[in-house]
Formats: C-alpha cells, structure tokens, sequence
C-alpha cells in the first residue's frame, strides 16, 4: 500500500467526519440533530427539526462527502478494491465522526455519493428507486435499506468491474439500519413526513 493511498483513505475519513447535519443545525439555531426528533444527524431528521433548506443543505454536503474522495480516486487510477475501501473510509467518518464524539448518523446519502462517480445511470437507478419506495410507503428507512440491498444487483449489470466495491458499501449501510429493520417488523418505524422519537434514517 502506497502513500499516497494511505493519504486518501485517511483524508476520506476526516472529511466524512464533518458533520453536515450538526454544523447546519447550528448555523439555523436548531440545536443539536442528536438530540431531537429521530436523533439520527442526517438529512431527514434535518427536515423533520428545521424545513427543507437546512435539509437540503445537509444532503448535499454529505453526498458529496462520499463522492469527492472516490471520484479522486478514480481519477488518480485506484483498483476497485481501493475505491471500496475510499468509500468506506468516507461512510465510517459519518458514522463514527472524529470530530464530533464518534455520534454519527446512518450513511446512505454519502454512499451515494460514493457511488456517483461510478455512473449517473446507476445513480439515476437508486434515486428512482427510493423514491417509489418513499412514495409507496412513507418509510425512507425502508426505502434506504432496499436501495442499499439492490444496489450491488444494479452495479453488476450496469457496471460489473465494481459490484464488489458496492457490495462492502451496501453490507456497511444494512449492518447500521439494523435497529430500523427490527423497527419495521414490529411496525414502530416513523414515516418521513411524521415527527418521532423513533431513530430512523
């Protein structure tokens, strides 16, 4: 392993450290997104505690997260084994951010990130797809959790040289949505458009 991907991983991970959802809800004088509705510093519980501005703010911020380290990556010549573990890098920052308590949120919007240097139509694929499943169903941690799971599917049709980097990302997402999988089967699972206490996306 050269230096230079050492550098990358750990610049992935400093940079999926900045916690988007934290440092928004503190520029609108939200307070802190850990400690309010869902409890999860992510876009939707952004949208549920402050509107669709701060939201939206949220959501580029942590795509693009996981899309500037891995599109670097690519361009710089990185085998797709190396790509998988940028991506991961950037996912573990949000999850467990350096600097804010290693309290991070569940991923899936800097997972996409990470994948959207690999190919728009792929991307274009996963957004159609969670939006039905939002639309059809209200929960958006379903929707995350089918995405995620037909991800690699999708990627070995349309881009089979990196069905294993989507594969470890897509593990990655489905262990951290255990407790919304337990959620959903006992029906305790708040929908998008609802305020709750219930930790979702």
């Amino acid at each position: 392993m050269t230096a230079l991907t050492i550098l990358i991983f750990a610049s992935a991970y400093l940079l999926g450290s900045i916690s988007s959802a934290i440092l928004v809800c503190r520029l609108f004088s939200l307070g802190d997104p850990r400690e309010q509705g869902s409890g999860n510093p992510g876009a939707t519980n952004v949208l549920r505690i402050g509107g669709k501005l701060p939201a939206a703010l949220v959501l580029v911020f942590d795509v693009l997260k996981g899309t500037v380290p891995v599109w670097v990556s690519y361009y710089l010549g990185f085998e797709p084994i190396n790509l998988a573990f940028v991506a991961v890098m950037a996912c573990l920052g949000h999850m467990y951010p350096l600097f804010f308590g290693f309290s991070g949120g569940k991923a899936v919007a800097t997972a996409f990130g990470a994948i959207l240097p690999l190919g728009l139509d792929l991307a274009a694929i996963l957004i159609i797809t969670w939006g039905i499943i939002v639309r059809l169903t209200g929960y958006s941690s379903l929707a995350a959790i089918l995405s995620v799971s037909l991800a690699p599917l999708f990627t070995w049709m349309l881009k089979p040289e990196y069905t294993l980097p989507v594969g470890v990302l897509s593990l990655l997402i489905l262990l951290r949505h255990k407790n919304n999988f337990i959620r959903l089967f006992r029906g305790q699972e708040s929908k998008i458009s609802k305020k709750s206490d219930v930790k979702t996306l």
